[in-house]
């Protein structure tokens, strides 16, 4: 069994030199929540470094929030600052030999085209235009993998070592009880639970059905890494390896 194992980074985070050494692709800030030109090139080098696998991380325009902040903006909207973001990061990837893999929205843009059909069409359209063989990588079961398929974009279903679900598989926002696992051996058991049978208890007891490709460790908590540490070895003594695709 293999799972693969990603990142936020380039937010400023002081972990990303070691997360690095731990996970297996890269989901870096485009600047519009977190980072800048300086930042994305740095954890560029450091990605290529370890042989991380990199991906753009495209967030709605909210520095003030951390992208986190709801919006209601049009498609073609969407569209460009998707296409914008991605642009940036892949001309410096490009600059410095790598190869861009994969766009993995961020925060509440992610959140909103999970469930959007309308967002995550304009999303999937720009990934598709700015490189048709990038992954699109987007929550277990959502709008945002159903678009990409349309698109005929390949698509990585990923599930959460940290956050609570809700019964119908989607994550419980972070508004509300419940919506972040503090506890790493709850988080730990979770995540094998996903990885190894396909299922997600939500917070209410249900089991919801996912399909889990890649692992999110989120790399701005104060424990990353020592949970990243411990994530790798369940992850060996389960005979699980971790890679890219």
């Amino acid at each position: 069994m293999n799972i693969d194992l990603n990142a936020d980074l380039g937010e400023g985070g002081a972990s990303d030199a070691q997360l690095l050494q731990l996970v297996s692709s890269a989901n870096i800030a485009c600047g519009f929540h977190a980072g800048d030109a300086v930042m994305m090139r740095t954890a560029v080098r450091e990605a290529m470094r370890n042989g991380v696998a990199i991906g753009a991380h495209p967030s709605f325009p909210d520095r003030e929030n951390f992208g986190r902040t709801a919006m209601s903006l049009p498609p073609e909207t969407v569209y460009a600052q998707t296409l914008y973001q991605i642009g940036a990061l892949g001309a410096i990837v490009r600059a410095e030999g790598g190869v861009l893999r994969h766009v993995k929205p961020h925060g509440m843009l992610y959140n909103q085209a999970a469930k959007s059909a309308e967002l995550a069409d304009a999303i999937a359209r720009a990934v598709r235009d700015a490189d048709a063989q990038l992954i699109l990588t987007g929550l277990a079961g959502s709008e945002l993998i159903r678009a990409g398929q349309r698109y005929h974009l390949t698509t990585q279903e990923e599930v959460f070592a940290d956050r609570g679900y809700l019964a119908d598989g989607s994550l419980v926002p972070r508004t509300q009880p419940g919506a972040l696992i503090v506890d790493e051996d709850r988080a730990l058991a979770q995540t094998l639970e996903m990885v190894r049978h396909g299922r997600v208890q939500s917070i209410t007891g249900e089991w919801a059905t996912v399909r889990a490709q890649t692992v999110c460790l989120h790399g701005d908590g104060e424990q990353a890494l020592a949970f990243a540490r411990r994530l790798r070895a369940a992850f060996a003594e389960h005979g699980i390896t971790v890679s890219a695709v």
